[in-house]
């Protein structure tokens, strides 16, 4: 089979029914690169929302994650908006249940709320403000020094912050699978074989894994860190779906995914992420499925934190 002629032709009809329907496509740096290449939009969890919260097209198509798909809906609900496939979950909001997270939080009721982005929208609604890896220490930041804040549910992220602000934020304790199961043995045999390539890391990442980190950022930090180094070799510990815009940016550049504890796999792909293909994407913009819809009470409860977030971010200019 040509699946370059077969890509092509499944671009160029998505590319029809885009312009037919008015809709726009936003694609995660996660997904694959034929993903990517037919976006109208590619970015981190900050940008897709940012791009949700603006764009005038009367349908959205985000190729992604459930909760980004939830994201542009609370920010958008009189738009509609799709998701290529409804399967598409994450193993980090998965590890935060609303119910146990509201338990949790009422034990601190003198503390401010701050939940990452990659949670479900009743988790939102139980949040003072959403962050994303992007803005995550300039919002928590933003607090006065002596604020109690509970932090949720990234507990890699949330001991990251910590260790870099000096907070002793109250941490739920949930994970990425992806970025919870890089190797450290591997990253360091990777780094002895290339000696001189620099070793990039997402914050999601065990602290062990941070600590031999060159560079630590979200998706959109570590590409223009990336960008920045013509052709440079790196060593890069988040979803290698980032790779192809690192290569498109840098393409001088020679980037080696970090690979998990796996001894089998040279990478270490988001299996949910890579659910959405352009079949999907295809199908999902012919017949306007499947749909995320949302009860219109917890949509106006996770809406002021994500609308705190982006104002937030606006300030700071993030």
């Amino acid at each position: 089979m040509d699946y370059k002629h077969t890509n092509s032709s499944l671009a160029g009809r998505i590319d029809r029914l885009r312009r037919e329907k008015n809709a726009v496509i936003l694609a995660h740096y996660y997904q694959a690169a034929d993903i990517q290449d037919v976006a109208d939009y590619t970015g981190d969890s900050l940008a897709l929302a940012q791009w949700a919260a603006k764009t005038d097209a009367e349908i959205i198509v985000v190729c992604g994650v459930h909760f980004m798909g939830e994201t542009a809906k609370i920010l958008s609900p009189w738009k509609r908006v799709f998701v290529p496939d409804l399967g598409a979950g994450c193993s980090l909001a998965d590890s935060c249940p609303a119910d146990e997270f509201g338990r949790f939080v009422r034990r601190y009721p003198d503390h401010t709320v701050i939940s990452y982005v990659n949670t479900t929208a009743a988790v939102k609604a139980l949040t003072d403000v959403v962050v994303t890896s992007t803005n995550a220490r300039q919002i928590v930041e933003s607090f006065p020094f002596g604020t109690k804040i509970v932090f949720g549910p990234d507990e890699n992220l949330g001991k990251y912050i910590n260790g870099l602000t000096g907070r002793n934020m109250v941490l739920w304790s949930g994970a990425c699978h992806v970025h919870e199961q890089f190797s450290l043995e591997r990253i360091l045999g990777l780094k002895g074989e290339y000696p001189d390539a620099l070793v990039l890391a997402h914050p999601e990442c065990k602290s062990a894994v941070l600590r031999v980190a060159d560079f630590v950022g979200s998706t959109s930090a570590l590409l223009r860190f990336a960008g920045g180094f013509v052709g440079g070799r790196f060593i890069v510990a988040t979803e290698p779906g980032i790779l192809h815009r690192m290569r498109r940016e840098n393409p001088g550049g020679e980037f080696i995914p970090a690979p998990p504890l796996d001894s089998t796999c040279a990478c270490n792909e988001c299996s949910f992420m890579k659910l959405n293909t352009l079949d999907k994407l295809l199908l999902c913009l012919e017949s306007e499925s499947p749909e995320i819809v949302l009860p219109e009470d917890v949509r106006r409860r996770a809406e002021r934190p994500i609308r705190r977030m982006l104002e937030i971010s606006e300030r700071l200019g993030l």
